[in-house]
């Protein structure tokens, strides 16, 4: 049977920048292990495949898959597939568009503006706040050095410090000093895996992060062997993960703040992850992550 499928570079507005995704937009049929073997066959960080919602209301109902394994969230995914949904829909008409997209995490809730060519944007509500997790064992921090071959010196910034932190998927949060040292950094994995935690049986990601000055408030890198990425160009998971990072660790007043994260940088693959956090009292009471997407490719799987 075949299905269609599109390729769109997500959190970007220019084709082969940004993070590539594969949507395969009639799923229905295709078993978990069938699912996990075409994201292989993709090889791109995440796979979605699109099915027919549960609730008449909703858009439709995804499901993520990294080459190694299933996603319950993911921040690249949900605004590519929002905005792909969205052009199929609009047929070239530059207007709004609210949709809800069933994820494992739960509805996710999608504002999308479309362009009539080129680039369009999707802003998602975090459909679960960024939480702290508490661990039973002190991070390494000479441990976590080694493992991206930098100076323990460079660990850390201001009051930012290695922390794990989920927003529907954890990652240890590793603040650098710099964009010289986050440049500098070579990932190796037998290492990360000696030093890094576990949480709900897999091992957590590393997502390294410092203050960036050029037209972005942080720039960031993540790895990650668990879920089969040796790096990825955006990681919007992680930027959901970040703002409980950035209110815990920069006491953000009330108010509404907006950061822009930047990241693919030294993969070629520059990327704009748009975040935007609101305090009440003292605590996030909103969080949204936006970028934009252009489609790259269509075709059909013959699966």
């Amino acid at each position: 049977m075949a299905r269609p499928y599109v390729l769109y570079d997500v959190f970007t507005d220019e084709k082969l920048r940004g993070n590539p995704l594969a949507i395969v937009l009639e799923a229905e049929g295709l078993s978990d292990e069938a699912m996990q073997a075409i994201a292989g066959e993709f090889n791109l960080s995440e796979t979605v495949f699109v099915f027919a919602s549960e609730n008449p209301a909703h858009t439709a109902r995804l499901r993520i898959f990294t080459p190694g394994r299933e996603l319950p969230f993911a921040g690249h995914p949900t605004v590519g597939t929002a905005i792909a949904l969205a052009e199929r829909a609009g047929a070239g008409q530059a207007i709004d568009q609210v949709s809800v997209l069933e994820e494992k995490v739960g509805p996710v809730r999608c504002a999308v503006r479309l362009a009539e060519t080129g680039a369009s944007f999707a802003e998602f509500d975090l459909p679960t706040k960024s939480a702290h997790y508490k661990l039973e064992n002190a991070l390494e921090r000479q441990g976590i050095a080694d493992a991206l071959s930098i100076s323990v010196k460079h660990v850390g910034f201001e009051n930012h410090y290695p922390s794990v932190w989920s927003a529907g998927v954890p990652f240890l949060f590793v603040p650098v000093k710099d964009m010289a040292t986050l440049a500098e950094v070579a990932f190796d994995p037998a290492l990360w895996e000696r030093v890094a935690p576990f949480t709900g049986g897999h091992l957590v990601s590393a997502y390294v992060y410092c203050r960036s000055g050029n037209g972005a408030h942080f720039q960031a890198r993540m790895f990650s062997p668990d879920m089969g990425i040796a790096e990825d160009p955006a990681t919007g998971a992680a930027a959901a993960g970040l703002s409980g990072v950035i209110h815990s660790c920069d006491k953000l007043p009330d108010g509404h703040h907006a950061f822009v994260i930047a990241q693919g940088v030294e993969m070629g693959r520059a990327s704009k992850i748009h975040l935007h956090i609101d305090v009440t009292a003292g605590e996030i009471t909103r969080a949204r992550i936006g970028g934009q997407a252009v489609r790259v490719a269509s075709g059909l799987l013959e699966f």
